[in-house]
């Protein structure tokens, strides 16, 4: 109880919200790692995604690789590219975090695309769409919802990945957890601990928000699409 004291006590001090190495610098530097790695594992896996599930192929491939992808611990990875690069700092964390925002936009990306009801996509091609203008006009304003829950899922884990940056020289709010173990202050390690968990929930809310916005036509219900699980069955192609 007293770590809780000390962690609330630490927040209200503004000496500890200013400077560069304070709570405000810390978190403009962690979102500036979030956004990186997200915006780079987005530009990887969304096309891909998009791609394969237009073309109805790849699909066990898709899921085998994001599962293995998956599989390997975050920290390991950053600790292989700061080996592989010889460098420190937050390059190699936001490779090593933009490999772990990617399977969760792949899967949703290919999954929502191929999902889409065939009917609906004949139709389209039966009026003269071609293929292009049947995935930009038709496939992609449908699998929107999924898309966003991908991009959402990969945002939330991103953001409370990034504080391992501080293991490998990195930046964001996880220098100040570090600086908080090493000098055995506790209180200021349970406050920017609870400072990223808070983050990370106010992004859930406002992508789910995000996400809700961009569900077409929907009952309330039908407007929260659940995110697709890499173990979820992926729907067959008639």
């Amino acid at each position: 109880m007293s770590y809780l004291s000390d962690a609330f006590t630490w927040l209200n001090d503004p000496l500890n919200w200013k400077g560069p190495d304070g709570v405000t610098a810390r978190l403009v530097e962690h979102l500036e790692i979030t956004g990186l790695a997200v915006l780079l594992g987005a530009v990887l896996a969304l096309p891909l995604g998009v791609w394969l599930g237009h073309a109805g192929r790849g699909g066990t491939l898709t899921v085998a690789l994001t599962n293995a992808s998956r599989a390997v611990p975050t920290l390991a990875a950053l600790t292989i590219l700061v080996v592989a690069t010889g460098d420190l700092g937050n390059a190699p964390t936001i490779y090593a975090l933009a490999l772990f925002a990617a399977p969760p936009m792949l899967a949703n990306a290919y999954v929502g695309v191929r999902g889409v009801d065939r009917d609906v996509v004949e139709a389209a091609r039966g009026m003269g769409l071609s293929g292009l203008q049947t995935l930009l006009r038709v496939e992609l304003p449908l699998a929107l919802p999924l898309l966003m829950a991908g991009i959402r899922t990969a945002v939330v884990q991103v953001l409370a990945t990034a504080p391992l940056a501080a293991y490998v020289g990195g930046g964001g709010l996880g220098r100040l957890i570090r600086s908080g173990f090493s000098t055995q202050d506790y209180g200021q390690t349970l406050a920017v601990a609870l400072l990223v968990a808070a983050l990370a929930l106010a992004a859930e809310g406002l992508l789910a928000a995000a996400q809700w916005a961009v569900t077409p036509g929907r009952s309330l219900a039908a407007r929260r699409p659940r995110p697709v699980e890499l173990s979820d069955p992926v729907p067959a192609r008639p």
